[in-house]
This record gives C-alpha cells, sequence and structure tokens, in this order.
C-alpha cells in the first residue's frame, strides 16, 4: 500500500459507510431523492467542498433536495389539517397521521429524541429507527397523494442517514463537531509524522502477514485503538475540547481504514 493512497482524504471513507441505502428502501422513493442519494454514492463524482458536506439538513449539512418547508412554515402545524404539533420532532401529524415535509431546524438527535452527546446506546437508537421506518416508509403510503408519497421518501431518507450517522462513532464524531460548527476538512492528509510512521508500518505488516492468525493480530490491534481513540474523543467532547476531538477523529478515520483492509483479506 502506498503512502499515497494511504494520505487519501477520509471523505471516501465516510461516504461509503453513510450513503450505501439498502435497495428495498429507496425502491419507491421519487426520482430526485434516487438522483441524490446516487449523487452521493457514485466513486467517480468528485467530493464536495467542505462547507456543503452532505450528512442531512442541519446547519453546516444541508441538502436542499430534502428541505420541502422552512422551519416556520412546518411549525405553524400540519400541511393537511393544520393541527398544531403535539410533540417534537414533527415528522407525522399526530391528528390526521399525514407525514409532513422534512424540517431542516431538527437535528439528527432530535430525531431519535436522544441527548445531544457523542456516547450513545445502539439499542435505543435502532429501537427509534424501527419505529419511525414503520410510520414513514414509502410503501405504507402507496395510495395516498404524490405530495404525501414524495414527503414520506425524503423523511424515510433522512431518518436511513441519520440512523448510520449516529451508530457508528466515527462518523457521529463528525457530525456532533458540525453541529458545534467545527468544520473538518475532507482534503486534509496526515500531517502528524508520529501517525503517519505509525500508519505505514501497520500497513505494511498487513501486506506482508501471510495467514488468518496474523491478520486478527493486526484486527484484534487495530480494533482496540479505535477504541481508544473513541474513549478520548468521548473525552474531548465532555470537556469541549473539540481541537483534541478532531485529533481523535483523524486517528479513528485512520484506524478504521486499516481494519477495512484487514477484514477484505481475511
Amino acid at each position: 500500500m502506498s503512502k499515497k493512497n494511504l494520505c487519501k482524504p477520509f471523505y471516501f471513507l465516510l461516504r461509503r459507510s453513510l450513503t450505501s441505502f439498502p435497495q428495498h428502501f429507496t425502491s419507491n422513493f421519487p426520482p430526485h431523492i434516487k438522483l441524490s442519494l446516487l449523487h452521493h454514492a457514485s466513486p467517480h463524482h468528485p467530493p464536495p467542498r467542505a462547507h456543503t458536506f452532505d450528512f442531512n439538513c442541519s446547519p453546516g449539512f444541508s441538502s436542499k433536495s430534502l428541505c420541502s418547508k422552512s422551519a416556520v412554515e412546518i411549525q405553524s402545524g400540519c400541511w393537511n389539517c393544520h393541527a398544531a404539533p403535539h410533540s417534537a420532532p414533527f415528522l407525522v401529524c399526530d391528528s390526521c397521521r399525514c407525514i409532513q415535509p422534512v424540517d431542516c431546524s431538527t437535528d439528527y438527535f432530535e430525531i431519535f429524541g436522544v441527548e445531544r452527546k457523542y456516547d450513545q446506546e445502539g439499542e435505543n437508537l435502532e429501537f427509534k429507527y424501527k419505529e419511525w421506518q414503520k410510520k414513514l416508509h414509502p410503501d405504507l403510503v402507496h395510495s395516498k397523494s404524490q405530495k404525501e408519497r414524495d414527503f414520506a421518501a425524503e423523511q424515510s431518507a433522512r431518518v436511513i442517514d441519520a440512523y448510520r450517522t449516529l451508530s457508528k462513532p466515527l462518523s457521529r464524531g463528525i457530525y456532533l463537531l458540525k453541529l458545534n460548527g467545527v468544520e473538518i476538512d475532507e482534503e486534509q492528509t496526515i500531517s502528524d509524522p508520529e501517525l503517519l510512521a505509525e500508519i505505514l508500518e501497520i500497513r505494511e505488516a498487513v501486506e506482508e502477514a501471510t495467514n488468518g492468525d496474523a491478520l486478527n493480530r493486526i484486527l484484534s490491534q487495530m480494533q482496540e485503538k479505535l477504541q481508544n481513540c473513541s474513549n478520548t474523543l468521548g473525552h474531548a467532547f465532555q470537556n469541549q475540547n473539540f481541537e483534541e476531538a478532531k485529533l481523535a477523529i483523524r486517528r479513528m478515520t485512520y484506524y478504521s481504514r486499516v481494519i477495512d483492509e484487514v477484514i477484505k483479506k481475511l
């Protein structure tokens, strides 16, 4: 593995892990949603600039195709029956059960009803994710108006993206930094000589590994390093130390990439 390949921006890792949508989720999405997803998933499409890095519709994660109305219009009431929202987030009307347009002021943590913090329980996210999909999946509104079918596709796509983002430590950390106004430059290469030397040494060990036992040892070491970095990231967020958080995220990015390479060889 060359040093040039090692230093590729970690945007590609995130794109692969965050924008791979299962086919059965997208089969009924309208054309403009499918086009948006394919636009992000294509390996030949150039990475977006840092200020338009698309995770969602929250500040720093704008996705205009999913923003059907302004937050003011949405919060004024249901588009169908005009009933006021009974609770937040307002994805489905409690009165008429109609699916609402995406509210870009609602962040991913609010969608799942969890505290905006790094440490999360995966079981809680999965349970709420399944609950939302039971209400929002496009297959459930196939007999409704085109307007509501479009809203269902947009809301379902956003919930999928929210779940994928929050359920993985690396993407969750980057998202939290974005919410705190801290940009991650996905085009930046390694500038830490110590980290660069460490990763090059690990890559060499992976290439020279001749059997599964050797690869499993490397995998175990990388998983331990990744967990240690995740713990560091959690402490950094607790202390609002965003510079330390950025350093931890960069290490997690490259450890995750090595783990992927080892798994492919096993």
